[in-house]
């Protein structure tokens, strides 16, 4: 009879474990993050998380601007007539506070020059920032507020990007952005916590952005996802604020992101949202897909006859091999698939000794002589790499000439989170992309400041 009890007893305990575990591996992601953003004040920010949000707004704005004679750009300036609004856009004119993050973002992501994050998926978490100054510029915000959207959207950004991979799943890794994005917003438009979650939803459960964008061939959406995708969390978030409500499970739910989309969605990566999350993500030092970070600096070492070159094998990680040296990247016709192949970026730099962004007209994208030197390359996936990857970046380039063989390992680029650019090196990328210097002045005290005259006040070239 004891023993039957006893029995009974442990059969209760592995139940309970079951239940109880099951639950809280489940719970709703969407309440962890509003619980998350309702917790954050600008005065729980460390110094250094704030000096790495100004950073951010600076290198954002310098690439921004880096833009602005960019084909899609003029695209965009013809069909903001048809969005007219009061909120400014950046480098000039007003429009509605959708299309505006959805203007902004498409600026700053456009070159493929702003930070980057790199865990199971990766993402450029400066996207957000678009559609940050169009709600502040909205709402008639300070400085500190867009700093305390920014250290919320980085740190929900980069958790999602370490709970599952999308690329893997044939997914774009704007469907995590537009979610961090809105975790900002929420803050910005001080939603209650059942109205961030609704702004998640609204967002998250109409709008899974496929990785068509980034497959083969790039064109001009690669940068208009980023940007569609701000602009998706913005308008989700103010329908969220006026009482607009959404799935209340849209990651759990019997038909959510994690059941439909994400089985291996690792829930455990939310039992610990802090607020260092942007001091995990890179800035990037040349204008390349971050991948090929490495690949310039490897190439910029290279000083050999281009004549006397037989052949380089490039040896790199599964993610570097997948995304940046598949089959169409050896012929690359435009801007948004050089900047993502490696032998044009590897061949170009190898020329030409530096990589910047006049690698992507049409002289240098056609050049018969960097074109031959493309043919040269192979590239081939080292598992050692792989393994390590993301902790670090590694790259190895050997080549094989008329005089013998040299190889050039390149295991963490300039600009990477272990291997930080200098305020000084971020300052010098604003100027060399028409900044100036008044402006750095202003932003780098941003805190008290009215976002909406900065953005207002910032001119173009």
């Amino acid at each position: 009879m004891f023993k039957s009890i006893l029995s009974l007893f442990s059969i209760c305990q592995r139940v309970y474990f079951f239940t109880f575990h099951s639950f809280s591996f489940s719970m709703e992601i969407a309440e962890k993050i509003a619980d998350f953003v309702n917790s954050v004040s600008y005065e729980s920010l460390s110094d250094k998380i704030i000096h790495e949000a100004k950073r951010r707004i600076i290198d954002s704005i310098a690439v921004a601007r880096g833009a602005l004679n960019s084909p899609p750009h003029l695209v965009n300036k013809n069909v903001m007539k048809y969005f007219q609004g009061d909120v400014p856009l950046l480098f000039g004119g007003y429009s509605t506070p959708d299309f505006a993050s959805y203007y902004n973002t498409f600026l700053i992501r456009y070159l493929d020059f702003n930070d980057t994050y790199l865990s199971k998926e990766p993402l450029h978490p400066s996207d957000m920032i678009g559609a940050f100054l169009s709600v502040s510029s909205l709402l008639d915000l300070k400085g500190k507020d867009i700093i305390e959207a920014i250290a919320i959207g980085y740190e929900v950004g980069v958790k999602l990007c370490d709970a599952t991979s999308l690329r893997k799943k044939g997914y774009d890794h704007v469907t995590f952005l537009q979610v961090a994005a809105a975790a900002g917003l929420a803050k910005l438009l001080r939603l209650s916590s059942k109205e961030t979650i609704n702004a998640i939803s609204l967002t998250l459960v109409p709008n899974i952005a496929l990785r068509e964008t980034r497959s083969g061939e790039l064109s001009m959406w690669k940068a208009g996802a980023a940007a569609d995708a701000s602009r998706k969390a913005t308008f989700a978030a103010i329908l969220a604020k006026f009482g607009l409500t959404g799935p209340s499970k849209p990651f759990s739910g019997k038909m959510g992101f994690v059941n439909v989309i994400a089985k291996d969605f690792d829930y455990s990566v939310f039992n610990n949202l802090s607020l260092d999350g942007i001091l995990k993500t890179s800035m990037k030092k040349y204008p390349v897909e971050y991948h090929a970070e490495a690949v310039v600096e490897a190439g910029k070492s290279i000083n050999l006859n281009v004549d006397d070159i037989v052949k380089i094998d490039v040896e790199t990680y599964e993610a570097a091999k997948t995304i940046i040296a598949d089959e169409e990247k050896w012929n690359p016709t435009n801007k948004e698939t050089a900047d993502h192949s490696l032998p044009y970026i590897l061949a170009y730099t190898i020329i030409r000794k530096d990589f910047w962004l006049d690698a992507y007209n049409s002289e240098a994208i056609f050049n018969d002589k960097i074109r031959s030197l493309m043919r040269k390359i192979s590239v081939y996936e080292n598992e050692n790499y792989t393994n390590i990857y993301p902790k670090e970046l590694p790259v190895k380039v050997i080549v094989y000439s008329n005089k013998g063989k040299d190889e050039i390992e390149v295991r963490n680029p300039r600009g990477y989170y272990n291997n930080p650019m200098s305020d000084e090196e971020v300052e010098e990328k604003y100027m060399r992309l028409g900044g100036k210097k008044e402006e750095l002045n202003i932003l780098w005290n941003i805190e008290e400041l009215r976002v909406r005259e900065i953005v207002t006040n910032i001119k173009g070239i």
